[in-house]
């Protein structure tokens, strides 16, 4: 008897554009499904729980996907499925993706059933059509490949939002480092009155390095690691500092970055216990607002033990003066404009507005 052929979670992806053909999906589930992939960005955990659920019902019809771990009575593990089956596939598909798998959202992580008598915290809203769509897959098996389609749709639509095509630079020859300061500073520190502004920074170092190793003898064989998530949940303990560089496969160099907090001795001892932990030869510290005027003596102290007992050297900067300095490093400052730009047109934990803002000062500074 052969097999039977199953779709694979990216031809699923592509058959979602449209979802006009499903007809067997009561009007509540559709409706439940949407509301869930138009919070993908906010709660890509849900949505990748939710994927990974309805796609493994669609592969394992017999499987009660509530049970989703092993631990519980008759389940399995939907962490694994999804760390090698779904996540990496939103991921090459372009849609929201946590950094390993949705099951590191707390919430969602109890060793209870996905029933309605599951007692993790969920946004209010969510909650209920989480756990309704499941009890309905569970009656309706034949259903999840559909309401997986349906599920999709909605975060493919929610994620053509979020799509804005920054505009090329106009003038990439007369680029100056003052102006692109000013540009970069601007974009930072506009009160935008949504989250993940924060990450900005981040991408503007993450793009300063991608340019850096490639021009700099310092960084000669050295790997930029990938920008990560955000999210505290996508980074726990699994990351020195938000920016990494390996040599020889070993942590080279970590950056942490603090737009809008000042640098105090708390943040300067959790970036030691990473040191000792990752073993870094420097760690930068950078923010905006400079360092504890009241914390300056016994931050001092801290670096001096870490250098003497560990041998890495903690670099506490100003962080417009610290890209101030890298740029002065670059030999073409449009690498580093276009690779910012297409960062910041490509990454999904930003809104649209922090995008526009972007096209805004490109064409007001004349960049």
């Amino acid at each position: 008897m052969e097999k039977p052929e199953y779709i694979t979670l990216d031809q699923v992806i592509h058959n979602s554009h449209s979802v006009s053909d499903i007809k067997d999906i009561p009007q509540k589930q559709r409706d439940y499904l949407s509301l869930i992939g138009k919070n993908c960005v906010n709660q890509k955990g849900l949505y990748t729980v939710l994927t990974t659920l309805l796609y493994y019902k669609y592969l394992h019809p017999a499987q009660d996907v509530r049970r989703h771990q092993k631990q519980i009575k008759g389940g399995f593990s939907g962490r694994t499925f999804d760390t090698h089956y779904v996540t990496p596939v939103l991921k090459k598909e372009g849609l929201p993706a946590m950094a390993e798998s949705g099951w590191l959202t707390r919430s969602l992580e109890q060793p209870y059933p996905y029933d309605y008598a599951y007692n993790g915290k969920m946004p209010a809203k969510l909650k209920m059509p989480f756990l309704d769509v499941l009890d309905y897959v569970e009656k309706n098996p034949q259903a999840a490949l559909s309401m997986l389609r349906i599920l999709l749709n909605a975060v493919i639509q929610e994620s053509k939002k979020n799509q804005i095509h920054i505009v090329p630079l106009s003038n990439p020859d007369k680029l100056n480092i003052s102006v692109i300061v000013m540009a970069l500073e601007e974009h930072f520190m506009t009160k935008y009155g949504t989250h993940n502004g924060a990450k900005l920074p981040v991408i503007a170092f993450h793009s300063i390095y991608t340019v850096l190793v490639k021009e700099m003898k310092r960084y000669e064989g050295c790997v930029l690691d990938e920008l990560s998530s955000l999210t505290a949940c996508d980074r726990t303990n699994k990351a020195s500092g938000d920016i990494e560089i390996f040599k020889d496969d070993t942590l080279y160099e970590a950056i942490e970055i603090k737009l809008d907090k000042q640098i105090d001795t708390q943040i300067v001892r959790v970036a030691v216990e990473k040191i000792y932990k990752w073993n870094p030869q420097r760690y930068y510290i950078l923010s905006v607002d400079g360092v504890k005027e009241e914390d300056k003596g016994e931050i001092n102290d801290i670096l001096c033990d870490v250098e003497t007992n560990h041998g890495c050297q903690i670099i506490i900067n100003g962080l417009i003066a610290t890209i101030r300095y890298y740029l002065r490093l670059i030999t073409n400052l449009s690498d580093f404009v276009s690779t910012y730009s297409k960062a910041v047109e490509a990454d999904q934990e930003l809104q649209p507005v922090h995008k526009t803002k972007w096209n805004e000062i490109i064409e007001r500074y004349k960049l």
